[in-house]
């Protein structure tokens, strides 16, 4: 039998994603023969006379509506495979941002009698795939999911997009007719454990639901394809007979009209007749991990046609890698369970330190066909225990010396991203290192190690070459005193002249009367400050600074004792100025003298004023300021007899009027409405307390308050009787005054 490599399987990742899209890759870059004999077919099968729309194809010639489509890291269920289209190929890629996605594609040559029996309607635009095929197994079994923007508008309606799997040949008879094959043949698309094509109108949100996956944006596998929905993943299958020769059919096609793109999706490498497949995936894509680093997956796949029985397979293991101490230990045999169609055993390269970079492991399984083949099938994985890490970097020459030079290097190498350290503790691509180290010419050496994302590492040197001579030997200053007497000068050695170019001093600073720069070596008449010089000769340049200190200033200073108070105030200046001779003095009040001495002043004040000192020598200054504030004080209390309207501080001066008290001898509560009550009148009054005591001592009222008040009733509530009563105060005045009081009153009752 002949027997073929695996096309990539999967794509897995381990620790570093190689997909990072969200939605399928679809690609037009194989022929037709590439994805029928390197991506569709799988193990015990092989194919020829491979047709495109009923025409032989050259092997060079692309197809738009057939492609190659690999889901990465979506939800998308099929990992990878072929792609046959309505429309373009490229159409299905998601996210589903339309309901109405249409992508053109190529019109049928002719009608297509098989896909008219299935959709009842005007076949348009799609594509036809044919090929023969030979299987080593008395079955053969494919993988597939239809999806179509006709869903779910258009479910069920006149616009049924149809596909089907025509397949001809020994042992198949049904009602799809083509020369050569009397007997008819049939159709392997078709809803599980029935005869009705898988079709729009056959399937959908209100068909066959348990076979429709709704797909809207977000949804199930919305980010990965456009297709408004899909079928779930179906399985092809058809009972043959090993070694003879058969026809298959894939085709997909438009009704009614050629818009809303539909399309299937053929499992890679599912097109395949009894054998067990072994397929190696690494993160790479190709059979090579490496050690402490990369893993590997074995996997073991049967055909569907074998899901229901459980299956034990034994396998081989050789190569000069050994297991256990070059890689983990793997189970063997394996067990397929009823319904499994892939066990996956994972490989872990173990890093042992051991240059050994020629390790491979090869795994092979026998399955005896029902024809009785023997059908082999295996894998080989090849284990590296060195990853090489290239750095380029950045050689600076450098002609000045300056504070930092800037270099900078990049990775190559296998796994990346790629993380960065240099000499001194600086990490990243770059890195800033300083040009001097004691000597002004030279080479200074730097290194920076790389290390990628299994931990591997590389080291390469930088170095920096130092040409410069040029450099300040001395630089001077005098200090100054307020007035620009100070100066500043700079000595260079090594410097480099040429007749169109001589060597410059550019000083900067605060300059004084003079002018901002000066081209000189010397600069004098300086105030204090710091001054800046750049020295350019015909190589390179340097700078440099230097400060310029300040004689003793005056200073001026003073106090004031006191700072507020009541007008007039008078307060006494107390001067500490330094380093003065003369002091003028401004008193804020009108008043101004000179002096040339530090002895207190004293003054007068009525009103708020601001005090100015101006201590003075030669023709250096320096000024004090204090204020003192004043208030007009007195008694604020209005109700005080002598407030003083115009205070705005209180002094304690206030005092008030003594209370007044008259006492009525007589009142007639009979409600009348005059003298109902019995009340004391006063004056300048805060409080009263009265009783009324009857002429057996009896008290008959008791009130405090403002102005308490008796309305002729016992305490008990009843009228009091007539007769003479008598009555006892105390008044309490403004100010912490009272009066007691006592006397008789007479109530009378008609």
């Amino acid at each position: 039998m002949n027997f073929r490599n695996i096309f990539t399987v999967f794509a897995f990742t381990f620790g570093i994603v190689s997909w990072n899209n969200a939605q399928i890759s679809v690609q037009n870059v194989l022929t037709p023969n590439q994805l029928v004999q390197n991506v569709l077919l799988g193990f015990g099968v092989t194919a020829s006379n491979i047709t495109v729309n009923g025409s032989p194809i050259s092997t060079n010639t692309v197809q738009g509506n057939l492609s190659y489509f690999n889901s990465g890291t979506t939800s998308f269920p099929i990992q990878q495979g072929v792609l046959l289209t309505t429309g373009l190929g490229i159409g299905a890629v998601g996210p589903n941002s339309s309901t109405s996605q249409t992508n053109g594609g190529t019109p049928l040559v002719t009608t297509d009698v098989h896909l008219n029996d299935i959709a009842n309607g005007s076949v348009t635009n799609g594509v036809v795939l044919e090929f023969d095929f030979v299987p080593s197994g008395d079955t053969i079994s494919f993988n597939y999911i239809f999806g179509s923007e006709e869903y779910p508008e258009f479910s069920p309606s006149s616009y049924n997009d149809a596909f089907g799997f025509f397949l001809w040949g020994p042992g198949i008879s049904g009602p799809y007719v083509l020369g050569g094959y009397p007997s008819g043949g049939q159709n392997l698309a078709i809803i599980p454990g029935t005869t009705t094509p898988v079709t729009i109108n056959n399937v959908g949100d209100q068909t066959n639901t348990q076979y429709y996956v709704f797909n809207d944006n977000g949804s199930t596998y919305g980010t990965a394809i456009q297709y408004d929905g899909t079928t779930v993943l179906l399985s092809a299958n058809a009972s043959i007979q090993c070694g003879e020769t058969y026809h298959i059919k894939l085709a997909i096609c438009n009704v009614g009209d050629q818009a809303y793109d539909s399309g299937v999706f053929l499992q890679a490498n599912s097109f395949s007749s009894e054998a067990i497949e072994i397929a190696v995936a690494t993160v790479s894509g190709d059979t090579t991990v490496y050690e402490g680093c990369t893993q590997a997956n074995l996997m073991f796949i049967r055909p569907q046609t074998q899901l229901d029985d459980t299956l034990i397979i034994n396998y081989s293991i050789t190569g000069n890698a050994t297991m256990g101490t070059d890689y983990n230990t793997l189970t063997n045999p394996i067990t397929f369970l009823p319904g499994m169609d892939t066990i996956v055993l994972t490989i872990n390269p173990i890093a042992d330190g051991i240059p050994d970079n020629n390790e491979y492991v090869t795994i092979t399984a026998t399955t005896i066909s029902s024809c009785g083949d023997t059908l082999i099938s295996s894998g080989t994985l090849y284990i590296l225990d060195s990853i090489p890490i290239t750095i380029t970097e950045t050689n600076p020459t450098v002609p000045c010396a300056n504070d930092s030079v800037f270099v900078s290097a990049s990775a190559a190498g296998l796994f990346p991203p790629f993380t960065y350290s240099w000499t001194g503790g600086q990490t990243g691509p770059t890195a800033y290192f300083p040009s001097v180290t004691g000597a002004m010419t030279g080479t200074i050496d730097y290194y920076v190690t790389a290390t990628n994302s299994c931990g591997y590492t590389g080291t390469d040197t930088v170095t920096i070459t130092l040409n410069q001579t040029l450099a300040v030997d001395t630089i001077w200053s005098g200090p100054a005193t307020c007035d620009p007497i100070g100066w500043v000068a700079a000595y260079v050695t090594g410097q480099t002249v040429t007749p169109q170019h001589g060597i410059y001093y550019t000083w900067n600073g605060p300059g004084a009367s003079n002018p901002s720069f000066v081209n000189a070596s010397v600069w004098e008449n300086l105030a204090s400050g710091w001054y800046y010089i750049n020295i350019e000769d015909a190589v390179c340049s340097v700078n440099d600074s230097v400060f310029i200190d300040i004689l003793d200033p005056p200073v001026a200073e003073f106090s004031a004792n006191p700072t507020s108070g009541c007008t007039p105030l008078e307060v006494t200046f107390t001067n500490t100025s330094q380093n003065a001779s003369s002091y003028s003095w401004n008193f804020g009040n009108g008043t101004t003298i000179n002096v040339n001495s530090l002895s207190n002043q004293y003054q007068t004040y009525t009103s708020n004023a601001t005090i100015q000192l101006i201590a003075s020598e030669g023709n250096c200054r320096d000024t004090a300021v204090v204020s003192v504030y004043l208030s007009i004080c007195g008694c604020t209390d209005v109700l005080a007899v002598n407030y003083n309207p115009l205070a705005n501080a209180d002094d304690g001066s206030c005092y008030y009027p003594l209370p007044t008290v008259e006492a009525p001898n007589v009142f007639s509560p009979n409600g009348d409405g005059l003298n109902d009550f019995y009340f004391l009148s006063t004056t300048n009054t805060i409080s009263i307390e009265l009783s009324i005591i009857n002429r057996w001592g009896n008290v008959v009222f008791e009130g405090s308050g403002i102005n308490p008040a008796w309305n002729g009733k016992m305490q008990s509530g009843a009228e009091a009787p007539d007769g003479v009563y008598f009555y006892k105060y105390t008044v309490f005045g403004l100010q912490n005054q009272f009066i007691e009081g006592h006397g008789f009153l007479h109530l009378v009752l008609r």
